[in-house]
């Protein structure tokens, strides 16, 4: 270990720009066992390791997996990684890390943070290459519990809920399992067939997968609380946001989840809308994170002709990945920094054919530590568009039957919970991840439901 004066970071090789935008194959090659090896013994070993206690909302055993890779241990990096996280391999690769675990990690000012991410995606596509599995015990309890949501808080508590033998019935309103992992982030970010394993295996170990139950009349809440003895509520905030300008209901105004949605069917060979094409198109996409980032790396591999992304504050402030914004550049698109939206432009025939902006600037922080902005006067400008989508976030959408349950929210919508159980308002039911918390990433879902799984586990088996 602590290799670091001689051993620099190294980035997992990508494929060329003219190749990866043929396809929507995963951009990164993830490490083999002497390149896993080789960066993991760079680890200082910290007495008070930052990368897990400020870095990672999982509090992942980081250093310790980093050492047994080290040590050619590969059987005990994958225990401990799979040990307090329920899909490694899915968050090595889509956590914002130079943010959390690599933003946090000792080396990072002047040596070059430890490739965390990379290294915990290799080391369970390692272990799964290898023929090796997590251990689950099998349905052991006559407790079963309903979790609602396929995404990261859904599958996080079944996971932890398995672990412990107690029955799982996962109900999801899409055709495929997956929620955000499967149609919010596109397969060059993450391979669908790493997340359709993930359900193997957790189907191996008891969970009940219910494909096209949406909560509602046909699935109400009443009816699970009737049949199960707890209900973890993981359903997400799917709800784009939309700036409130002229125009902005134009049909080639797309919100960034349904874009994505729609091109993750198209890839998948499944019906989509063609409204979603923007082959030969301008397209300007609206906001500055990862889901934007998503969204114009998706619309170059659909073959548009040209792709702007507008944010409103500086590349400095952009709240993505570093490694995704560097990935869009590479790949063509083209930043306009410190502009707002003021009015979708149409020509006479009612067609799209841009947005107007105004420039702006930085000023004081507000009570969230970000710096406020402020709109310029007179700096008026059109970038020219045929497709305009927005990423601008995400709101909670209506949850039927938490009233009648007694369930409470926030004026915004969010399920109020006990923040050290997640239990809500009535005792039986559970929430996490984005309906809970609002917008955020796919690990402090995970930690959601994790959170959950731990509360539910002593409510029913003491």
């Amino acid at each position: 270990m602590q290799t670091f004066p001689e051993t620099q970071r190294q980035e997992p090789q990508k494929n060329e720009v003219t190749a990866r935008l043929k396809n929507f194959e995963e951009v990164y090659r993830f490490f083999d066992s002497k390149q896993v090896r080789r960066q993991s013994a760079r680890c200082v070993q910290c007495g008070d390791p930052f990368c897990t206690v400020i870095g990672c909302p999982l509090q992942n055993y980081i250093p310790q997996w980093l050492e047994a890779i080290a040590a050619r241990d590969l059987e005990r990096a994958f225990r401990l990684s799979n040990e307090s996280s329920p899909f490694p391999e899915i968050l090595g690769r889509i956590c914002p890390q130079s943010h959390l675990c690599e933003g946090a990690c000792t080396l990072d000012d002047g040596y070059g943070a430890i490739t965390i991410g990379a290294i915990e995606a290799s080391v369970t596509d390692l272990a799964f290459a290898a023929g090796m599995r997590p251990e689950f015990p099998g349905v052991t309890s006559d407790k079963r519990v309903a979790v609602i949501g396929s995404g990261p808080a859904g599958i996080s508590c079944a996971h932890f809920l398995l672990r412990a033998g107690i029955g799982v019935d996962m109900f999801e309103r899409a055709d495929r399992p997956g929620g955000l992992l499967t149609y919010g982030i596109p397969g060059f970010k993450l391979d669908k067939k790493i997340v359709d394993f993930r359900f193997e295996l957790l189907q191996e170990a008891g969970l009940t997968l219910h494909l096209n139950q949406p909560l509602g009349q046909e699935l109400p809440l009443e009816s699970l609380l009737k049949d199960y003895a707890a209900v973890f509520l993981g359903v997400g905030a799917t709800r784009g946001k939309c700036p409130g300008i002229e125009n902005q209901d134009h049909p080639q105004v797309h919100l960034a989840m349904n874009f994505l949605t729609h091109q993750q069917r198209r890839v998948f060979g499944d019906d989509w809308d063609l409204r979603y094409d923007v082959r030969g198109k301008k397209v300007v996409v609206v906001g500055g994170g990862d889901t934007a980032m998503d969204c114009v790396r998706t619309a170059i591999r659909d073959g548009a002709t040209s792709v702007t992304c507008l944010y409103r504050r500086d590349q400095a402030n952009m709240p993505g990945s570093r490694k995704e914004f560097h990935n869009a550049v590479e790949e063509g698109v083209e930043f306009c920094f410190n502009q707002s939206p003021t009015r979708v432009l149409l020509d006479e025939q009612g067609g799209l054919i841009g947005i107007d902006m105004l420039k702006t600037e930085l000023g004081e922080p507000d009570s969230d530590g970000r710096q406020r902005v402020s709109e310029v006067a007179g700096t008026e400008q059109c970038v020219a568009a045929e497709v305009i989508i927005m990423a601008l976030g995400f709101d909670i959408e209506v949850i039927p039957g938490l009233n009648e349950a007694g369930v409470d929210v926030s004026d915004w919508g969010q399920i109020l919970t006990d923040q050290h159980t997640g239990r809500t308002s009535h005792g039986r039911i559970f929430a996490g991840g984005d309906c809970q918390r609002g917008a955020d990433l796919a690990v402090t879902a995970a930690a959601d439901g994790r959170q959950a799984a731990l509360a539910i586990m002593k409510q029913l088996l003491g």
